[in-house]
C-alpha cells in the first residue's frame, strides 16, 4: 500500500486493525519461543499496539517500527506521557521505559538499527501488505535476522478475496515467502465466524531463522 493510504487511515482514526487488548495468541505462545527476557523484540508496523507493553512487562526491550508518526505519538500519550520525537537516521525516534518507537519506512530499517534483537512479533504486518510488498517484506525480515532468531507470526486466511487489508495469506504463501530462510511450525489455528472476519482463519506460526 502507498504511504498515503496508511497516513489517511491514522489521520481519520480508521484503525479497525488496532486491538485494545493484548493479543491472546501472544500471551499463549510467546514463552514457547524461549527468548531470553533481556533480548530485544522487533515489532514491525506496530501501530500503537498494547502488545508492546505486554512484551516489555516480560522484560524485553521493545523496538516498534511504524510509518505513522501520529500512531507513535498516540502510543505514548495513551500511557500518560508526551515525548518529542528526535531525528535518528531515516526515522523519528521516541523512547521511554524500554520501549523505542521509530516512525518511518520499515524497509529503511537496517540490522545496525537493532541492538540485542533475537525475536520478531508480527500480528498485523504481513497481512497489511499486498502480494508484491509481502515478498519484499519477507526478504527484508530475512536480512534483519541471523541464525537462531525467532518469529511469532499471526496470519489471516479466508476464501473471499479483499482489495484492502487485512489481506489473506495462506499457509502455502507463508512457506513460499519464508521457507528459504526459516524453519516454519504451525502452533495453532482458529476459525473466525463473527463480524468482518467471518469465514476466515487465524494461523499462528513459529519461525526459526536457519
Amino acid at each position: 500500500m502507498k504511504h498515503a493510504f496508511w497516513h489517511e487511515r491514522w489521520n481519520e482514526n480508521r484503525i479497525g486493525f488496532h486491538q485494545a487488548q493484548v493479543n491472546h495468541w501472544l500471551k499463549r505462545y510467546w514463552a514457547e519461543l524461549g527468548i531470553d527476557s533481556d533480548s530485544q523484540v522487533l515489532v514491525p508496523l506496530c501501530g500503537k499496539s498494547s502488545d508492546m507493553l505486554w512484551l516489555r512487562e516480560q522484560g524485553h526491550p521493545v523496538l516498534g517500527v511504524e510509518l505513522s508518526d501520529l500512531a507513535c505519538r498516540d502510543f505514548f500519550t495513551e500511557q500518560g506521557v508526551d515525548i518529542d520525537a528526535i531525528a535518528s537516521g531515516e526515522f523519528h525516534r521516541r523512547e521511554r521505559d524500554g520501549i523505542t518507537l521509530l516512525a518511518g519506512d520499515f524497509f529503511k530499517l537496517d540490522r545496525t538499527d537493532l541492538s540485542s534483537m533475537n525475536a520478531i512479533y508480527d500480528r498485523a504486518a504481513l497481512i497489511a501488505l499486498p502480494p508484491e510488498m509481502r515478498i519484499e517484506y519477507a526478504n527484508h525480515i530475512a536480512k534483519l535476522t541471523v541464525s537462531g532468531d525467532q518469529v511469532l507470526l499471526i496470519a489471516l486466511d479466508y476464501d473471499t478475496p479483499r482489495n484492502e487489508p487485512p489481506f489473506a495469506v495462506s499457509d502455502d504463501e507463508v512457506h513460499a515467502l519464508y521457507s528459504a530462510h526459516f524453519d516454519i511450525e504451525v502452533l495453532d489455528t482458529e476459525s473466525l465466524d463473527e463480524g468482518r472476519f467471518e469465514n476466515s482463519r487465524e494461523v499462528v506460526y513459529r519461525m526459526t531463522r536457519c
